[in-house]
């Protein structure tokens, strides 16, 4: 029988999980594009910009949830950073290049990016915080209850 466990108890490469998000973000953007070409729905100009910034509040939701699992948090810390970090070049060069518009000409999208990525470290400090807290809990003794005096009137 194969093994049941969760997909959240796995802790998957932070570059992998840059490259598939980066993968839906060129995926999502050509598909928009052919959809304007065919003239079914208008599509805004500034789409390649929302899509890329979805895609990288989906990474940042994701790794930090793998990052529970992860054996060493400081080393996938430093690998997630530096993928995130790669995730928004990348993602905000094919929007320019889907778009032409820079990420000034496209509005709101600068402090989404600044919104994203400051959520992602929030994100990631929760979860190193909640890990703590469920390693200190199981390094505690929970067979001894303590007994408490009761006040007598």
């Amino acid at each position: 029988m194969a093994d049941q466990s969760s997909i959240f108890e796995r802790a998957f490469n932070p570059v992998f999980q840059a490259l598939i998000t980066f993968g839906g973000v060129v995926v999502v953007t050509i598909v928009s594009v052919l959809v304007k070409a065919t003239g079914l729905i208008s599509v805004p100009e500034r789409f390649p910009w929302m899509a890329a910034a979805a895609f990288m509040l989906c990474y940042a939701m994701f790794n930090s949830v793998f990052s529970l699992s992860a054996p060493n948090m400081a080393k996938y810390w430093g690998t997630s950073i530096y993928s995130f970090m790669g995730l928004a070049i990348a993602s905000g060069f094919s929007a320019y290049l889907f778009s032409s518009l820079t990420i000034g000409e496209a509005g709101s999208y600068r402090w989404i990016y600044v919104v994203v990525t400051f959520g992602y470290l929030v994100f990631l400090g929760m979860m190193a915080f909640l890990k703590n807290i469920v390693q200190f809990a199981q390094r505690e003794e929970w067979t001894q209850p303590r007994i408490r005096q009761r006040k007598r009137k």
